[in-house]
């Protein structure tokens, strides 16, 4: 009996196709290579993703933080060659069929693929019983394994990736993801103290599962709906002022001080660390610091714009 899968499509359902099948999370350098054999074998893509995360089902507190939203997951798995993309919620019931139930129950008869194309490391099935060899000697389609990508002595992985942000090593996440972190959340109220320096920020509500870069000051870019700013972005609990307050993502449009962008969602962009997180002596030192910082920024953004 087949499985009523619960799948949200992003394009239309194709038969024949090259199915790319992966959590997908961040859409990075092997990811797009996944993406990237489908379109060199001529035929259309879909790109077949996972929603929640499985760890949140059967190993809740061990739930990775997101690279992604799931929105904007599948925005880049179409930008790097999925011509639809279908999202699989993955529910008790789901992880309970076995690596031949899947292939029976899912893609045989929803997909009916020409091709499916995984990373070499690929599981599925409960328990992740099923692998590689698993799919290519029990199904009916043709099997591709891509090898997992390297960028110098570093392997590509969401793992690693997000152990470079919560580092500050952005740069690097960078370069794995071929894009900048992003964060997405709405603008906030937070206490107002940028209006009255002269450096408005939009503060950003994240949830618990957002992967935040490490306290500090960066560089990068803040968008809401079709307009985009350079930007100064500041992550940390303000030290310099009196009082107890929570991590805080702010992020300053270099040079507006005329926005106004409560309750709209934005999406904060980073590009370089510019440095730690310092607790000042008085404000006149912050306003000094808060300066060379945004010439800094200013100077990054526009090299890159």
């Amino acid at each position: 009996m087949r499985f009523i899968t619960d799948i949200t499509w992003h394009g239309a359902p194709i038969h024949g196709a090259a199915v790319a099948i992966g959590i997908f999370d961040g859409v990075h350098q092997g990811h797009q290579a996944i993406l990237n054999e489908g379109v060199k074998a001529g035929l259309p893509v879909i790109a077949v993703t996972f929603d929640p995360h499985p760890t949140a089902v059967f190993a809740p507190d061990r739930t990775p933080t997101k690279l992604l939203t799931i929105k904007n997951r599948v925005h880049q798995l179409a930008t790097h060659g999925a011509s639809t993309v279908a999202v699989i919620k993955f529910s008790e019931e789901f992880s309970k069929l076995s690596p031949q139930e899947f292939i029976d129950q899912v893609l045989v008869p929803v997909f009916e693929p020409q091709i499916v194309i995984v990373g070499e490391n690929f599981t599925f099935g409960a328990k992740a019983a099923g692998n590689v060899k698993f799919l290519a000697e029990n199904a009916p389609f043709k099997v591709k394994a891509m090898p997992l990508q390297t960028q110098g002595d570093i392997t590509v992985s969401s793992t690693r990736i997000r152990e470079a942000i919560r580092a500050g090593n952005i740069e690097i996440a960078n370069q794995l993801l071929t894009r900048p972190h992003q964060l997405v959340g709405p603008v906030i109220h937070g206490e107002k103290r940028g209006r009255t320096i002269g450096y408005p920020t939009a503060n950003i509500g994240l949830g618990a599962d957002a992967t935040i870069p490490s306290d500090g000051v960066y560089a990068g870019w803040l968008s809401v709906g079709n307009h985009k700013w350079p930007a100064a972005i500041s992550i940390g609990t303000n030290p310099t002022f009196d009082g107890a307050r929570g991590r805080q993502v702010e992020a300053y449009a270099l040079d507006r001080d005329d926005l106004d962008l409560y309750d709209q969602e934005a999406t904060v962009e980073f590009g370089w660390r510019l440095r730690d997180t310092i607790k000042f002596s008085g404000l006149d030192d912050l306003l000094v610091q808060m300066k060379i910082d945004c010439d800094e920024a200013r100077k990054l953004t526009h090299s890159h714009a």
